[in-house]
């Protein structure tokens, strides 16, 4: 209720009480106790009333008769509003950690992590052909991700830096996932080409062209596999079978094909 209206209230009210005709005291209703401001009474002005005051001292009124004392009282409230779902988001996760008897900390977090079989990773769409980004995408290919590494170190590609780099960062990404280091490999390794920017060709006797300039991206797929040593090991032995078997071996347990009748001399 704004001040004139709760002014012209208690002015009507004011002139029933001091006496007036009944003909003018049948259309004014007096004014209800709830209406008007509390406060001290200004006889200049009529009364005083500060409505920030008056609403501040209503919420101050209702937080204390609905707040509980004790800290059983506020636990009680609390589960009372979550059953409810009056609660807020912070309140809900502690009620459901305290019901079933886990610790909210890092390492509750990491037990209920879930176990991930692979990560996959990609870079930025940046400057480059496709054709030309293929060629480290092979070379990384089915290696154990250290290895995969190396030879993005130590290659003469202008994009095997951040080649590396995202093999780095996909590396440490699926650490945290539950991947074990040691038995990771680039399983799968792809590249997208990207929309060419369309730029002016200029070119010689006033006449131009349009020339592409080519963008694409690389992506990885990392999982656990065998490690080097077991690739070493299993290309050893396929190796050393191809070697055992010649030419000049005869087989004996082969069945003789097409036995001629007689004797050949």
């Amino acid at each position: 209720m704004s001040f004139a209206s709760s002014s012209r209230l208690l002015l009507r009210s004011a002139v029933v009480q001091r006496g007036a005709p009944k003909s003018s005291a049948r259309y004014l209703t007096p004014v209800p106790s709830t209406l008007l401001p509390s406060g001290p009474v200004n006889q200049t002005r009529g009364f005083k009333f500060a409505p920030g005051e008056w609403i501040r001292n209503a919420i101050r009124q209702r937080t204390q008769t609905s707040k509980p004392e004790g800290a059983l009282e506020r636990q009680e409230a609390r589960k009372e509003a979550v059953a409810k779902g009056e609660a807020s988001l912070f309140d809900t996760v502690q009620e459901e950690m305290s019901s079933t008897g886990g610790e909210a900390g890092p390492a509750a977090l990491a037990k209920a992590k879930k176990a991930h079989s692979e990560h996959r990773y990609r870079t930025a769409s940046f400057k480059i052909s496709p054709r030309k980004l293929n060629l480290l995408s092979r070379q990384v290919a089915g290696k154990p991700i250290d290895q995969a590494i190396l030879q993005m170190q130590f290659s003469d590609k202008r994009a095997a830096g951040r080649i590396k780099s995202m093999l780095c960062t996909a590396r440490d990404h699926a650490e945290l996932k539950g991947i074990r280091k040691e038995r990771m490999i680039v399983s799968e390794s792809w590249v997208n080409k990207v929309d060419a920017l369309p730029r002016v060709d200029i070119k010689g006797r006033s006449r131009t062209g349009i020339k592409h300039h080519r963008y694409s991206r690389m992506h990885v797929v990392l999982k656990e596999g065998p490690t080097r040593e077991e690739t070493l090991l299993k290309k050893r032995k396929k190796a050393l079978k191809r070697a055992l078997v010649s030419a000049g071996v005869v087989r004996e347990d082969v069945p003789i094909r097409n036995p001629r009748s007689q004797w050949s001399w």
